[in-house]
C-alpha cells in the first residue's frame, strides 16, 4: 500500500509539473529559472486531484427499479402465504382423520347404549310380571292346568273360599301372563276391572267383572255366592281367559 501511494504521488507530481509547463507563460519557461516553486507544484497537484479521470474514487450510476425492495417484500409475503396454506392443508387432513375417529367412537357408543337400552327394556318387560299379588301366588306353575275344573271340584267338596281364591288367582295370572295386562304386586280388585276395560275385549272384561264382584262379596262382604253362579264362572274360565288369538279365531 505504501509503494502504491508513493508511486501515485510521484505520478501526480509529474503530471502537475507537466501541467504547469503547459500552462505556464512562455517567458517563464524560457527564463533563466525553470524550476517551479513549491506553491506552484502544490497548486498543480490540487488541479490534478480535482481531475475526475485521475481521482482514486469514482462515481458510477446504474439503473434499477425503484420498487425492487417492495417486490422482494411482496415475494416473501406471497411465499409465506403459500407455506401457510400448505401447512393448513396438512393440518386439515389430520383434523379430518381425528374428527372421523371421534365420530366413529361416538357412533359405537350410541349403538352400544341403544342395545343396552333395548336389552334393559326386554329384561324389565320380563321381570315386570310379579310372582305374587299381595299374598296370592299367581305364577302359572303354581296353578293347575284346568283352573275352572279344579275350582269346581273344591266348591263341590265344600271348600268355597278356596274355590273362589283359586278362580281369582287364575284370573290374575291369566291377565298378567297371557294378556300382558300390567298387573302389579299391589294391584287391587278395582285396578283389575279398570285394566281389563283398557286391554280386553268386552266379553272378557264382563267375565272379569263378574268374577271379581263374586270374590269381593264373599271375601269382604261375607255373602255366600250361589252355586249356580260359581258353576258358570268355573265353566267359562278357560274360554273367557284364553289367548287373544284363539279368541279371535272363535269370534
Amino acid at each position: 500500500m505504501r509503494f502504491r501511494s508513493s508511486a501515485l504521488h510521484t505520478f501526480l507530481v509529474a503530471c502537475a509539473v507537466g501541467a504547469w509547463l503547459c500552462a505556464a507563460p512562455l517567458h517563464v519557461v524560457l527564463g533563466q529559472d525553470l524550476a517551479p516553486t513549491d506553491s506552484e507544484i502544490q497548486a498543480a497537484v490540487e488541479r490534478v486531484k480535482a481531475d475526475p479521470n485521475l481521482s482514486q474514487e469514482r462515481k458510477t450510476r446504474t439503473l434499477r427499479w425503484k420498487d425492487d425492495n417492495e417486490r422482494r417484500e411482496r415475494s416473501s409475503f406471497a411465499e409465506w402465504i403459500a407455506n401457510f396454506f400448505v401447512w393448513l392443508g396438512q393440518l386439515s387432513r389430520v383434523l379430518v382423520w381425528v374428527v372421523g375417529g371421534l365420530l366413529a367412537i361416538a357412533l359405537l357408543v350410541v349403538l352400544y347404549r341403544m342395545v343396552r337400552h333395548i336389552e334393559a327394556r326386554e329384561i324389565k318387560k320380563v321381570d315386570i310380571v310379579p310372582t305374587h299379588v299381595r299374598d296370592l301366588d299367581i305364577r302359572p306353575e303354581s296353578l293347575p292346568e284346568d283352573i275352572g275344573a279344579a275350582a269346581l271340584a273344591l266348591w263341590q267338596r265344600g271348600e268355597h273360599r278356596a274355590a273362589l281364591a283359586l278362580l281369582y288367582r287364575g284370573l290374575l295370572s291369566r291377565l298378567a301372563h297371557t294378556h300382558q295386562v300390567p298387573i302389579r304386586d299391589s294391584t287391587t280388585e278395582g285396578d283389575c276391572i279398570a285394566l281389563a276395560g283398557k286391554h280386553l275385549q268386552v266379553e272378557r272384561k264382563d267375565y272379569v267383572t263378574r268374577l271379581i264382584r263374586v270374590w269381593q262379596r264373599a271375601t269382604y262382604g261375607g255373602r255366600e255366592a250361589e252355586t249356580q253362579e260359581v258353576q258358570a264362572l268355573c265353566a267359562e274360565f278357560s274360554r273367557a281367559l284364553e289367548a287373544q288369538t284363539t279368541a279371535g279365531a272363535q269370534s
